[in-house]
């Protein structure tokens, strides 16, 4: 190939990945270097300063609506080995366990930490706090990632919203790097499916919506005010393996739909049914996804956050790499930020 672009053409390096089918592009060079002493501060300069870069990498024609992406920068605590920034089609996000597995590995299988043995271990600062990953490593290749994941905790079971088109929705609060709102899918007749795709779409959307009107107090986290907002609905259900503890479906940011089980999902998920007194300490579940991909989880010890008790997962699943990119971004294009069509 002979082309090559122009020298003052924006040009970003990325490794692309899925984790048990969700997406998520890596990007390694040609991201501007974010200010600040902690990933959120620099979550709050790529809010500010580079939004538009996000919705090239994330949207149309480069991406699409449920385009998914980790930054990788430099650690900002001491024996951390990289820092990430997560991104979507609504913008940051502050905490993604598909991500951690997907960067993970990476990471061991490009050889960015000088890591040796079947166990390769990977600590990584995320904007909720450090997140340290364990990569299960087999004939050279990473099979399964598994993380330790920032405490999570339940701040409210049995909550009703009154939502439109839906009417009164139970659902479960909880933080798993994220805050989610947890509903049973069967209660209000929608299937787990790809099928059923647009639905939970549509229904996950009206439910963040209502639960954020109304519970706005409760959607707080006592460590840092950018942490608290509702990042989406989960989904729960039966699994299709009997042999699983159940099925998710998260609808987050902007009505993304995930392929994977959620890794923030399920480390909420377990805070909740440790609150319930449904899960003992050490007990491991799989979590199913729309597609029977599957994460599992445990509950490895307990702290606090703030006046709440707290559980520290671990959660692991399995994740490929899907090529290699060198994005650019020819400044005279009309489209070159990114569109969507839904």
């Amino acid at each position: 190939m002979t082309w090559a672009p122009p020298e003052h053409w924006l040009r970003v390096e990325t490794i692309d990945a899925h984790t048990e089918g969700e997406p998520l592009r890596v990007i390694v060079a040609g991201f501007p270097e974010l200010a600040g002493d902690t990933v959120l501060a620099r979550r709050r300069t790529a809010r500010a300063d580079y939004d538009e870069l996000r919705r090239a990498l994330m949207w149309e024609p480069r991406g699409h609506a449920d385009m998914y992406g980790c930054l990788v920068m430099p650690p900002v605590t001491a024996g951390s080995d990289f820092s990430v920034l997560f991104m979507h089609n609504e913008g940051f996000s502050t905490m993604c366990g598909h991500g951690i597995i997907g960067v993970a590995k990476i990471a061991v299988e490009a050889g960015w930490v000088a890591r040796t043995g079947e166990s390769r271990h990977v600590a990584i600062d995320t904007p909720a706090g450090l997140v340290r990953a364990t990569a299960m490593v087999d004939g050279g290749r990473v099979r399964e990632v598994r993380f330790v994941n920032v405490p999570s905790f339940a701040p409210a079971l049995d909550g009703v919203a009154e939502v439109d088109g839906l009417g009164r929705v139970a659902y479960d609060l909880a933080f798993g790097g994220a805050f989610y709102a947890y509903v049973d899918a069967d209660g209000l007749g929608l299937p787990l499916t790809p099928a059923g795709g647009a639905d939970l779409i549509d229904a996950g959307r009206r439910i963040t919506r209502a639960v954020t009107a109304t519970a706005a107090d409760l959607i707080r986290h006592p460590d840092d005010p950018d942490l608290g907002f509702l990042y989406g609905t989960v989904f729960t259900g039966a699994p299709a393996d009997p042999e699983h503890h159940s099925r998710h479906v998260c609808i987050f940011a902007d009505g993304e739909l995930d392929r994977s089980p959620t890794g923030t999902a399920v480390s909420g998920r377990l805070a909740i049914l440790r609150a319930r007194g449904k899960i003992a300490e050490q007990a491991e579940i799989v979590v199913e996804s729309i597609l029977g991909g599957r994460f599992t989880g445990r509950i490895v010890g307990t702290s606090s956050v703030g006046s709440h008790p707290a559980i520290v997962p671990e959660v692991g699943g399995r994740a490929w790499v899907t090529g290699r990119h060198e994005f650019v971004i020819d400044p005279d294009d009309p489209w070159r930020d990114g569109f969507l069509v839904r």
